[in-house]
């Protein structure tokens, strides 16, 4: 009997598709990920590196190919940031195998990586005897360590960054080449063999100490005595002192002409600083993430109390965790050397001062030559090595507001990650303004923001700006088609974009100094539609040509409208007064019809009698209608600074005192009352008059907090109803101040308001930037 044979299913038409990966996804283990995924599904095809990002073709069962594309977005590599995944079919090829190719060329579109602290895999190995990176300064893999500090262009590959000149050897090679390793492709791969090396100097010989002596152990000693080193990092040296010898630090301060600024602190970890300052689960992540900013922290006692001269006058101190290798041997050195890493998760007592080696306020030092110039004098021995630093890119720091992470400055682990906009547009650069600087150059729907470059009053400074558009323009390759500025002609960064402007036969456009503060907010929450909004901060140039800084204005786009101010005060002696508190508090005193206190009240300042006839007579007295001066105002009548040493400083004492007496309900009852006239104008005068006769500073300064967020709210509100917007925005450095935020978030929120602010970057002028491309944006497209 014939039996007929079984019918079979067909073999499945296999499918062949191009995807297109664009956003972070060179640099960091990204094709080789691809390989092991496109592998365990049985695909074939290839994955290669080009301009616009990552370029995959895979060929397989349709429902293998849909798995694989599910699977790209989410099991992607940590330091990886996908933006958009791009299909395109293809022709079956029916070749087998999958393979990484070379890279391609094409259309720039993607970016370069920020630079990453050093993975927990590469600590295992940094402190294993038995692995050939034992002790190695600078281990990293495709997960970690320097990405955007070392490009000179894309794509990102060897050839295009500061390893070029370390050859690779043979072991590094066959990690490299290894599909399956983490270093598959680490373009900064390397050990003791072929990679960099580290050494001490004394000022006296660029020769160096005896080579026998262990960098390390010899950088500790020198710690331990009391000296102050420059130790060369990822975006520039540091200097470093041990941050227990308070006469150490008062050393460091004298050096570097720093009398008050605060100073950074690092820890081996979180439990390190538990010891004397609050690190909640916030914190901790904020910490311990692959960025490694710096964090404020409230302490448990005065930092004064606790830390000599670190953070004086202040509530708060600001931490980071090590990030590079180096960081984290210094530590293990202090610790004995223990075998493994278990060590760090016990306190340590080494803590260390941890400081931008910026002489003078200039940008970071960031070349061997350059720092034995630049810190002679600062320094009493070098820590170098010899992998070039391309780009110069100070510490993050940054804060947990309301359990969000929020900016203060905007660097290192940040830089140069792209911020998503609304709608794509053509290119335009945007050079921000005086203080805090930083550039912006938009791609499509991107904008992309520098490091902190910081602030234009000084020649070399100046230069770090041109240095750091020039970088923009080479990496991201795109021409701006206009270039915006801020309003005030005398800003450097305002001369060179109108200097580039001419070079390149595109417009510059100038935007004004708030307007472009709330931009920048917009920009980052993608609003399109019309906003109320504060912009509190220390000055900007006005439309009418006056010194703004606490404005009410309606923004639709490129429109902008004043709604509001406070009322102004005079100062007296222009912007000297805002460096001299106590003249905003006679400033306050005289607006408050007593005047004649002023030089009685003042007597141990010099020139106070002439300077109650200045203000009597509206000599060199121009007005402002600034928060910050107002700020200035509280604290010189409260005795709490008399003269700032930089810039905020009194703002940020008054906030310590405010913080510090908390604020109970007896305490905040029954506070002072803002009027708002028919015009809009916010009277602060009242708030000012109990400021005057108060007798316990910090319990007046905090009354002052939260009468002030009370009427600002009151004013926002009521002009919201009159306009019929419920979109609200703030944006200024007064919005750094947490005590202030939290009751105005609160007195908004009861008045069902959400208010909108910074995230991406900060609130003061190191997010002006990207607000003057957001208003060009929207007047040009």
């Amino acid at each position: 009997m014939n039996v007929p044979a079984l019918a079979t299913a067909p073999a499945p038409v296999p499918m062949r598709t191009r995807l297109r990966v664009r956003g972070i996804v060179q640099g960091v283990g990204f094709r080789p990920f691809v390989h092991r995924l496109a592998g365990r599904l049985g695909l074939s095809g290839f994955v290669r590196n080009d301009g616009a990002g990552v370029c995959i073709e895979i060929e397989g069962p349709d429902a293998a190919v849909e798995t694989f594309r599910a699977a790209l977005t989410r099991e992607a590599p940590p330091r990886a940031r996908i933006d958009a995944v791009e299909s395109q079919a293809l022709r079956p090829q029916h070749r087998s195998g999958f393979s990484i190719v070379d890279s391609g060329a094409g259309a720039l579109a993607t970016a370069i990586g920020p630079d990453s602290g050093v993975c927990a895999d590469c600590v295992a190995e940094l402190f294993d005897p038995d692995d050939r990176r034992y002790r190695y300064a600078f281990i990293n893999c495709t997960h970690c360590g320097p990405r955007y500090t070392i490009t000179r262009a894309l794509p990102y590959d060897r050839a295009q960054t500061s390893m070029a000149p370390f050859a690779l050897c043979a072991g590094c090679a066959a990690e490299y080449a290894d599909v399956d390793d983490r270093r598959f492709h680490a373009e900064p791969n390397a050990c003791a063999v072929c990679g960099p090396r580290l050494w001490l100097e004394e000022p006296a010989s660029a020769a160096g100490v005896d080579p026998r002596e262990d960098v390390v152990a010899a950088a500790l000693a020198r710690l331990r005595a009391g000296r102050i080193l420059a130790i060369k990092g990822l975006g520039g040296f540091h200097l470093v002192c041990d941050a227990r010898n308070a006469d150490a630090v008062a050393r460091l301060r004298a050096r570097k002409q720093r009398d008050a600024k605060p100073f950074a602190l690092m820890a081996a970890n979180t439990a390190s600083l538990r010891g004397f300052a609050r690190v909640g689960a916030a914190q901790q992540a904020l910490l311990e993430s692959a960025e490694r900013p710096i964090v404020l922290l409230d302490t448990s006692r005065p930092p004064d109390a606790i830390l000599p001269g670190v953070a004086p006058g202040l509530a708060q101190v600001g931490a980071m965790l090590p990030y590079t290798p180096l960081q984290y041997l210094l530590f293990h050195e202090a610790a004995g050397r223990p075998a493994g890493s278990d060590w760090l998760h016990d306190p340590q007592t080494l803590l260390l001062v941890m400081t931008s080696a910026n002489p003078g306020g200039e940008p970071l030092v960031r070349d061997n030559a350059e720092a034995r110039t630049r810190l002679d004098g600062i320094a009493d021995a070098f820590v170098m090595h010899d992998r070039d630093i391309v780009v110069r890119c100070d510490d993050s720091l940054m804060r947990i507001d309301a359990g969000t992470p929020r900016f203060v400055r905007r660097a290192r682990g940040y830089t140069p990650l792209a911020i998503a906009l609304s709608r794509a547009t053509p290119p335009v650069l945007a050079l921000g303004g005086w203080y805090k600087n930083s550039a912006c150059l938009t791609r499509g729907a991107e904008a992309f923001v520098s490091q902190h470059v910081g602030d234009l009053d000084n020649a070399a400074t100046c230069r770090f700006l041109d240095e750091t558009v020039a970088h923009l323009r080479a990496t991201l390759q795109v021409t701006p088609v206009a270039i915006a500025h801020d309003r005030h002609p005398d800003f450097y960064s305002s001369q060179l974009a109108v200097r580039l402007a001419d070079e390149l036969g595109v417009p510059a456009l100038a935007v004004q100094h708030h307007h472009a503060h709330i931009g920048a907010v917009l920009a980052e929450h993608r609003v399109d539609a019309p906003v109320l909004a504060l912009a509190l901060d220390g000055v900007g140039l006005g439309d009418d040509g006056g010194a703004w800084g606490g404005e009410l204005l309606l923004v639709d786009g490129a429109r902008m409208q004043r709604l509001g101010h406070l009322r102004p005060l005079a100062l007296p002696g222009g912007d000297r007064a805002a460096r001299e508190p106590w003249r905003m508090a006679a400033s306050a005193l005289h607006a408050l019809g007593r005047g004649e206190e002023i030089g009685t009240r003042f007597a141990t300042q010099p020139g106070a009698a002439v300077l109650a006839q200045m203000l009597g007579r509206q000599i060199n007295s121009p007005p402002t209608s600034s928060l910050g001066r107002v700020f200035d105002a509280a604290a010189g009548l409260l005795g709490v600074c008399t003269h700032a040493q930089y810039e905020g400083q009194a703002a940020m004492r008054l906030e310590a005192l405010a913080a510090a007496a908390g604020g109970d309900d007896a305490m905040l009852s029954d506070l002072p009352r803002a009027a708002i006239d028919a015009d809009g104008v916010l009277d602060l005068r009242p708030l000012l008059a109990e400021a005057a006769t108060a007798d316990e500073a910090a319990r007046a300064a905090a009354r002052f907090h939260a009468a002030l967020a009370d009427a600002l709210a009151r004013w926002l509100v009521a002009a919201c109803r009159t306009h019929g917007v419920d979109t609200v925005a703030g944006a200024g450095g007064c919005f750094l101040n947490r005590v202030l935020t939290t009751r105005l978030r609160m007195r908004l929120a009861e008045a069902g308001l959400q208010l909108l602010e910074a995230q991406q970057l900060p609130p003061n002028d190191g997010g002006l930037a990207l607000g003057q491309a957001w208003v060009a944006q929207r007047a040009l497209f």
